[in-house]
């Protein structure tokens, strides 16, 4: 590690030669001056060298404070640690104000100093060692684990727990942990893979028995229901394509104005994409019982038009079978202007028993990942498509949202209809023109393919899913395969690969979060 170079300006500096031989021996290069002016040469001719600034609030000529503000205008990135005689608020207040990172009040003692030090240039890599030692030591309970034969309230903790060191281990450099990492993460995703397959027939069928997770069309039925029949009003958020760990990393912003009641986890249907897994949702249906109670409100892969256009419509359906008769409306936000609009018209909305707010952002991202490089640049890997997600929600209507119904008496749900999975491994296929143009799921006529390959579903009607055509299976990649024709193969790999896909079936699709909030 390179050593670490502090300023520390003050006019008694020769008072402080025992902090500095101290710190000195401790490992860190000192360079004492005397004034603010002196502090800004010294980083006017050492930009990249200086590590951290201890700045003496009382000083002749310019001042501490004055200094201050000249450093963090042109050095912004720099930590500054204030030093005081006074302990007046508002002198705090000023120096708050100017971004100081910390500041300590005279006398000062060598450990104050050394703490300081550590806290400001020595905190990510202490928590990064600290994160990669915790999870060295729960590798081994995270493979016993899988070594178990888990149900699915086990396969969503277990995730959670991948989910939790996913989070950990981003702001560590070393990349022996990540590569262990995420080899464990990939031997889950492939165990939870060949478990929902085995058990996802059985879950949809009457005699399935009380073993299984809440599914799609379950979900608002068991969840969401429940809350219609409170007194208060409440509004339920669909973020299409929202994974759980994009959840986990929006969660402290979000608390800002709400407090997290229930974190939870629930299982899409397949094919994981918007036009099967949210209108099932909406519906409290599989696919094939709305093709046939509503047909007007469904629209197959080969017919035109938009395919979740009826969503309202299925919602509808959906409460009035269940008794509930409320008053709710329902918003698609496609652009920041209606979502500002929306967020604006928060108070006129709490008249309503049930507010219905879907954001397709995240799905729109995935898909402008795939088709721009600049996109692609942006949201590189898992760690920068979080932090694109984050950075969007902070900036976006959805914020306002959650902003207004703080401190108002409502219910707050924020949920998916599915996730999505970065994908790196092309799985051959051939069909005629009917195939499904998906990249994670086929159905059609003349699928040529190698069913070790894929989950294969020879007969849609057991899962529940509508047929096209008489020998129209469907089959669907795991883990992190994607379907690639064999026409202009190598073009087509390098295209799509490592971006972000949904359809078909893997820990970060199939296991969602289901989220309750209530104001502070």
């Amino acid at each position: 590690m390179d050593k670490i170079t502090i300023i520390w300006a003050d006019d008694e500096i020769e008072l402080l030669k025992p902090h500095i031989l101290f710190l000195r021996e401790k490992g860190y290069d000192v360079i004492p001056v005397m004034s603010g002016s002196e502090a800004l040469d010294e980083l006017d001719e050492n930009p990249n060298k200086i590590d951290l600034i201890f700045l003496d609030e009382n000083m002749p000529g310019l001042s501490g404070l004055e200094a201050l503000s000249r450093i963090k205008s042109q050095y912004p990135q720099i930590p500054v640690v204030m030093i005081t005689k006074s302990e007046e608020e508002n002198l705090m207040d000023e120096a708050l104000g100017s971004k100081i990172s910390d500041y300590l009040i005279k006398p000062v003692n060598p450990n104050q100093i050394l703490m300081a030090i550590k806290k400001h240039t020595e905190a990510r890599r202490l928590q990064s060692e600290k994160s990669t030692s915790n999870y060295q030591q729960q590798f081994r309970e995270i493979g016993m684990e899988l070594s178990g034969r888990l149900d699915y309230e086990e396969w969503a903790q277990l995730y959670r727990k991948l989910v939790y060191w996913d989070l950990e281990l981003s702001s560590t450099d070393d990349e022996n942990i990540h590569e262990i990492f995420s080899a464990q993460k990939a031997e889950a995703n492939q165990l939870f893979c060949k478990y929902y397959e085995r058990n996802y027939t059985d879950w949809l069928t009457a005699g399935g028995g009380d073993e299984k997770p809440l599914l799609s069309p379950t979900i608002l039925r068991e969840k969401l229901f429940p809350l219609l029949r409170e007194e208060r009003p409440t509004f339920l958020i669909v973020i299409d394509n929202f994974r759980y760990d994009q959840w986990k990393f929006l969660q402290n912003s979000i608390e800002q104005h709400l407090q997290t009641v229930e974190d939870s986890i629930f299982y899409s249907i397949i094919p994981t994409t918007t036009q099967f897994a949210r209108n099932a949702m909406f519906a409290g249906l599989m696919p094939a019982e709305i093709e046939k109670k509503y047909p007007k409100y469904w629209v197959n892969e080969d017919e035109e038009g938009y395919k979740n256009q009826f969503e309202n419509e299925l919602l509808d359906e959906n409460l009035r079978r269940n008794g509930l008769n409320i008053k709710h409306t329902y918003s698609k936000v496609l652009n920041a202007q209606y979502g500002h609009k929306l967020a604006e018209s928060i108070p006129n909305l709490m008249q309503n028993k049930l507010n219905v707010i879907v954001y397709n952002f995240i799905d729109m991202l995935s898909h402008a990942r795939t088709d721009s490089d600049i996109v692609r640049e942006l949201a590189a890997d898992e760690k920068a498509y979080r932090s694109v997600t984050l950075s969007w929600y902070q900036h976006s209507p959805l914020a306002e949202v959650f902003k207004a119904l703080a401190g108002r008496d409502a219910n707050v749900v924020i949920t998916t209809d599915h996730g999505s999975v970065r994908i790196d491994r092309p799985v051959r296929v051939k069909g005629d023109a009917s195939v499904s143009v998906n990249l994670r799921y086929k159905q059609g006529r003349l699928l040529d393919y190698n069913a070790k390959d894929v989950f294969e579903v020879k007969d849609p009607a057991k899962v529940f899913l509508p047929r096209r055509h008489i020998t129209s299976p469907y089959i669907f990649c795991h883990e992190n395969d994607f379907f690639a024709y064999p026409n202009n193969y190598n073009q087509y790999v390098q295209y799509y690969m490592n971006t972000f896909q949904h359809g078909g079936i893997s820990m970060e699709e199939i296991m969602i979060p289901y989220i309750t909030l209530k104001p502070k």
